[in-house]
Formats: C-alpha cells, sequence, structure tokens
C-alpha cells in the first residue's frame, strides 16, 4: 500500500479560466521524497495547499495510508507543512518555538522532547536563542523540528530554501535531506529549482499548466524526457527534427540514433552534454560546416555555441575538448536522440499496453 495516493486532483478558482490543478495523479511510498517541479504558476503549490488541507480540491481523492483525508480540516490530517518563510514566532525561543507543537503531550514531557528534537537538528546549543538571532539555514532547521514535534505522517515543504543565498542553501538543504531520511519520513517538496529537485528528491513530478506531464525518478526523467516542456525545462536541450526509420532518424546533423524506436516525423531531444565536437574530416565536412559562435570555459567543462544550418546547438564538453571560437568543428551525437510525445500526435514509439497518460 503506499504511504499517500493521489487521484484526480483538481482545482478551478475561476469558471472562465482554465483549472489551476487538472486531473493530478500520484503516488508516494513510505520514507520517500517526491518533488513538484515546474514554473511560477503551474499548480505546484495549489497542488500542496489541497493535501495540507488548506485548499478544498473540487474533485479528486486524496489517500495517507489508505484512508480518504480529503474531508478532513489540516488539523486532523496529520500533515505536516513548512512555508518558505519559516513561520517562527519572533517573541519565543528556539526552544519554546518546538515546545508550541507539542501540545498533545503531557506538560512534563514537552521540554525534553523538543530537546530530542533540537539535537536532531543540530541546534541544541542554539535552545535560548531567538530566530533573529539565527542565520536562514538555522531558522530553517527549527521549522523543521516544529513539525516534527507534531509527529506527522506527512510533510510538505513548499519552497524552503528559496530565501537562502546560495552557499547556505546547498548545505541546508543536504542536512535536511539527511534529516528527513533519519526520521524515515515521507515528504513533498515543491520547487521551481532544478538542481535542487534533482539532488533532494527520490521521484519527481514534472508539472505545467496544472497538469503534471511526467513523474518517475530525476535519472529517467532526465535521460528520457517525454515532451519538449519536461526536456527543456528539467535541464537543457536540443530539439530537432527528423525522419524515422525504426531506431535511427534523417536529422540536420545526419542519421543518428534515436530512442525508442519509431516511424514517421518525430521532435528529438538531445542534452548538450550528449553532443561532442570532433574535427572536421573528408568524411564528415559539409560544404558548410558547423561553426562555434562562443565558448565558456568553467574550469572542469566547457559550453560551447555551435551554429548549424541557420541554428544553433548548445554543447558541453569536458576540458580536453578544446576550441577557439569561429572554429569548424563536426557536431556527434554521443547518445541516441529521445523521441518526444507531441500533443495530438499519436506516439508510435510506445509499446503495447503502455499508458498513455504521463500523470500517473
Amino acid at each position: 500500500m503506499n504511504h499517500l495516493e493521489i487521484q484526480g486532483l483538481t482545482k478551478r478558482f475561476d469558471l472562465s479560466s482554465p483549472p489551476a490543478v487538472h486531473d493530478v495523479s500520484f503516488q508516494l511510498k513510505t520514507g520517500e521524497i517526491l518533488g513538484l517541479l515546474g514554473p511560477s504558476g503551474c499548480g505546484k503549490t495549489t497542488t500542496l495547499r489541497m493535501i495540507a488541507g488548506f485548499t478544498p480540491p473540487d474533485g479528486g481523492e486524496i489517500f495517507l495510508e489508505g484512508a480518504s483525508v480529503a474531508s478532513l480540516p489540516p488539523e486532523r490530517r496529520r500533515i505536516g507543512f513548512v512555508f518558505q518563510d519559516y513561520a517562527l514566532f519572533p517573541n519565543k525561543t528556539v526552544l519554546d518555538n518546538v515546545i508550541f507543537a507539542l501540545h498533545r503531550k503531557k506538560r512534563p514531557l514537552r521540554k525534553n522532547r523538543a530537546r530530542d528534537l533540537l539535537a536532531l537538528v543540530g541546534l541544541s546549543r542554539e535552545e535560548h536563542r531567538f530566530p533573529h538571532e539565527l542565520s536562514g539555514g538555522q531558522q530553517q532547521r527549527v521549522a523543521l523540528a516544529r513539525t516534527l514535534a507534531a509527529e506527522p505522517e506527512l510533510i510538505l515543504l513548499d519552497e524552503p530554501f528559496s530565501n537562502l543565498d546560495a552557499a547556505l542553501r546547498e548545505s541546508t538543504r543536504a542536512d535536511v535531506r539527511s534529516l528527513l531520511k533519519c526520521a524515515e519520513m515521507s515528504a513533498i517538496l515543491v520547487t521551481h529549482d532544478q538542481e535542487e529537485a534533482l539532488s533532494f528528491c527520490d521521484t519527481l513530478g514534472v508539472m505545467n499548466a496544472g497538469t503534471l506531464e511526467q513523474t518517475g525518478t530525476p535519472e529517467e526523467i532526465y535521460l528520457n524526457p517525454r515532451t519538449a516542456f519536461v526536456a527543456q525545462f528539467l535541464g537543457r536541450a536540443n530539439l530537432l527534427r527528423g525522419t524515422a526509420t525504426g531506431s535511427t532518424a534523417r536529422t540536420d546533423l545526419g542519421e543518428i540514433a534515436i530512442h525508442p524506436a519509431t516511424d514517421g516525423s518525430v521532435l528529438l531531444s538531445l542534452r548538450p552534454e550528449h553532443l561532442t565536437l570532433l574535427p572536421l574530416t573528408e568524411a564528415n565536412s559539409p560544404d558548410d560546416p558547423p561553426r562555434i559562435t562562443s565558448r565558456e570555459f568553467r574550469g572542469h567543462d566547457l559550453t560551447y555555441r555551435v551554429k548549424f544550418r541557420n541554428r544553433e546547438f548548445l554543447v558541453h564538453t569536458d576540458y580536453t575538448c578544446d576550441y577557439p571560437p569561429g572554429s569548424a568543428v563536426a557536431l556527434a551525437p554521443r547518445r541516441p536522440g529521445v523521441v518526444l510525445q507531441e500533443p495530438g500526435l499519436c506516439f508510435r514509439g510506445l509499446s503495447p499496453g503502455t499508458p498513455r497518460n504521463s500523470s500517473g
């Protein structure tokens, strides 16, 4: 049995506008961290608020440990919520902020339990300080300790690291992930940050315009995006047209391998690191060869922009593949191009029996 199961969740704020969330379905296993990733306005926070009980859904079901909670008020769902701004009480100490969430426990036990939780998040020495005396990362850990104090079945995190600077954001999310795993706590993270989603989450759901376009592990979604939106939102992608015959396609880059095998007109995704640059030879030199228009040195790798046949390709290589701007080169794929689904077109590459609805 799944720890959390969402079935057809739908929300419309204005009858004259498209729904903010439409028919979203997914599952969450015990101890799993799921990331809802997407641009602003895609419906991810609305989805989170419906799960928490802050926003009533217009349709769909929410099952926690097999029991429906869609009709329960927030305080009866046993779901913790970590807000973007932490929502700590400024006039209470760190210890008292955590004790506040322990109202269900007997009064003599509250202080010791709060101290245990502060020890878990590494803030025992800060228990008498006030929130304004802490760093952003420390405030985030206090908020997490207070959420854990209520002994929730599930924790929801709404852009919890967005107010931190870049250096602190990386260390804090690593700490929070470790804490969630140590507590064997199931969690859902809402974020628009691709790097955050890839490093923090066990599984991802990519949302676009209120729908869930694809779910899977970070590796699955990154390496095998289903749509052009997913390919371009999670990382960067070169999109190119081709005509497929089985496991290959004719494209501007020549005959290249594709996955999955299909026939007819296709839209393909090639990640920048799945292309490389080669010296020109008689065999790979067209009349108007690819030409490097810019080069960015990043220490351990290089990023090139390469113009070919009136379009630009982005290429990531290691530091040994070194060409100056203006060089004529050959562009070569290192992995098969991924065949993308397009709205209104039958996706011929699907094997029989494979569901076409990517929302789970």
